[in-house]
């Protein structure tokens, strides 16, 4: 039986990372709402501070070395994806942009997509929502309502803000396994897609055949007299 994939990409450039703790932590939330499941899960981390040479070269040459296409490969074939980037002069960074760059722009059709972020405040906390979800929503993915930024004292802060932390990412890992758990395989889509292309040519979308015509809005203007 197929396993449900989730892969986690991480920006982050330290080691230890903030970046790379934090999807790690969401990778084992997801995995935890989708076990027990008929179907196995697994689970792969991306790091692209291992890639940022062959992402570099990439961006110059249009050709993927062999980690950065199994890292590519890994992003598109997977069944949710969490993507997770420091925050730098207020947006990603440049190295997470420029990986989704390699990526053709089509590949992530339909993918469900869990978005964060790590920062040294919280004033950063809407990096999300003006920079990430902009980014993947021109990637028509589908990203999951609740995303999660962790600043500094998210990590080593009161209980409280602890606390808050861990709920947001098991909310969001619940989300993302909800989405990834009854997406259909590859091959299930390239089915759909070309049941949808047969009912296209035939114009309705129930088969029947009928089209609706056009009229071109030069004739609407005549027929209003205004042309």
């Amino acid at each position: 039986m197929e396993p449900i994939r989730i892969t986690a990409v991480s920006a982050g450039l330290g080691r230890p990372s903030s970046t790379r703790l934090l999807a790690d932590r969401l990778a084992q939330a997801t995995r935890r709402h989708l076990e027990g499941g008929e179907r196995p899960v697994e689970v792969r981390v991306v790091e692209l501070r291992d890639l940022a040479t062959d992402i570099a070269h990439n961006l110059v040459t249009g050709f993927p070395g062999p980690a950065l296409a199994e890292a590519v490969d890994a992003v598109t074939g997977a069944d949710g994806l969490i993507a997770v980037t420091p925050v730098f002069t207020a947006s990603y960074s440049g190295l997470f942009k420029s990986f989704f760059d390699v990526i053709d722009n089509t590949a992530l059709h339909g993918k469900p997509v869990l978005m964060a972020a790590t920062g040294g405040t919280p004033r950063h906390s809407l990096v999300i929502e003006h920079a990430m979800r902009p980014m993947f929503a021109y990637l028509r993915a589908v990203t999951v309502p609740t995303a999660v930024y962790a600043a500094s004292e998210d990590w080593g802060g009161v209980d409280e803000r602890v606390g808050e932390l861990s709920a947001r990412i098991e909310r969001a890992g619940e989300e993302l396994a909800e989405l990834a758990g009854v997406r259909p395989r590859p091959a299930e889509r390239a089915a759909a897609a070309g049941t949808d292309d047969v009912n296209d040519a035939t114009g309705a979308a129930d088969g029947s055949g009928r089209t609706e015509a056009v009229v071109p809005f030069a004739r609407h203007l005549a027929a209003l007299g205004l042309d």
